[in-house]
Formats: C-alpha cells, structure tokens, sequence
C-alpha cells in the first residue's frame, strides 16, 4: 500500500515500522514521517487528517486456555481480565464500552500478549483479529472466541499542515480499491477479520 501509493505520489518512499502502538502514538508529535497507514481514532486526529477508510479491521479476543468466555459477547462479566495493549486503538474501545469487566493495560507486542494470558494476568487479550489469531496459535490451548467487539477503520493519516492533499489521496484509494489491490494485500498478508469496506 505505502508503495503503491509513493509511486502514484511520484516520491521516494522511506519506511518507519514502529514495535508497538505506544512508540507509534508518541512518534505523532514528531516530525519523523509525514503520511502513515492508521486507524482512525479520536486521539490521532489531534494530529492528523484522515483519507476515506480503505480496510475495515474486526476487534475481537483471544481467551487464555480455560478461561470461561465462549463468544466475544460473553467477555463484559465480572471477574474477567481483559489486557490490550497500551496506546492501541483496541484499547480506547473498551474502556468505553465495558461496564463490569476489568481492564488491564500491557505494553504492546506478541510476548507481552501471550505472557499476559499465559500466567492468568489476564483472561483475554482485545487485539485486531489478524494480530489475535498471531497471539493465538503458539500457545497451547488459546483460541480466538468467535464475534467482535469492535470494527476499526483504516485509512491514511497525514499531517493536518498537509490536508490540502486528502483529494489527492482519496482518489489514490478510489483506484487501489476497485482495482483490487487492497484486497491482493489483504489476502497476500493472510489478514483475517480484514476486508475492503
């Protein structure tokens, strides 16, 4: 997606992966980068402007093995633990909707996750469920409980100095949707609870 869309930009492209979501939020206050693949949320639109949405992302939890929740549906119970990563758009969603569970915040990363359900630090960890089912699969007895939660938006953020370029972008979008290149990404990274809104 970032190249394909340097390339429609006709500019270099430079990729800044960051580890967890955490160093990402703090990276909005910098100059480090200028256009970034994000979720669309309320905290990173102090800083940015968002394109269209160009992939809807499906929140969801992994439950550690013999924990009690069967659904997604079933989580909002009194002496569960739910862990989510710290400055992760999965985290601001529970702490809006859960009324009787308890949230406990992790640093972001698989080994942080798997830790937190694996010594009952948590009962299920609240992640995008392509991340959750990563979560999921090397550990023994964890499984990713059907439903959801939540859907997150992805689109492109720029920096709000450049939002003259949104037009720009959002007919960038337009093409790699219908030509189906964002659903050749989707399948290509084995994306599960992703698609093409």
């Amino acid at each position: 997606m970032a190249s394909a869309l340097a390339a429609h930009l006709g500019v270099p492209i430079e990729l800044r992966p960051y580890d967890n979501p955490a160093r990402y939020n703090e990276s909005l206050a910098t100059d480090d980068w200028d256009i970034g693949l994000a979720a669309r949320d309320l905290f990173r639109a102090e800083h940015l402007a968002f394109s269209a949405t160009f992939m809807e992302v499906d929140n969801g939890y992994v439950a550690r093995p013999g924990a009690a929740p069967d659904r997604a549906e079933d989580v909002d119970r009194s002496r569960v633990k739910i862990a989510v990563a710290q400055g992760s758009a999965p985290q601001t969603v529970p702490r809006r909707l859960i009324k009787n569970a308890e949230i406990v915040s992790v640093p972001g990363g698989f080994a942080p996750a798997r830790e937190a359900l694996a010594t009952g630090k948590a009962d299920v960890y609240g992640e995008n469920l392509h991340l959750a089912h990563r979560i999921a699969d090397p550990l023994p007895g964890a499984r990713v409980l059907p439903g959801r939660f939540n859907v997150v938006e992805m689109a492109i953020g720029v920096r709000k100095r450049a939002a003259a370029a949104l037009p720009t972008v959002d007919e960038f979008l337009v093409r790699i949707r219908s030509d189906g290149t964002v659903q050749k990404a989707i399948t290509e990274g084995g994306l599960r609870g992703v698609r093409v809104p």
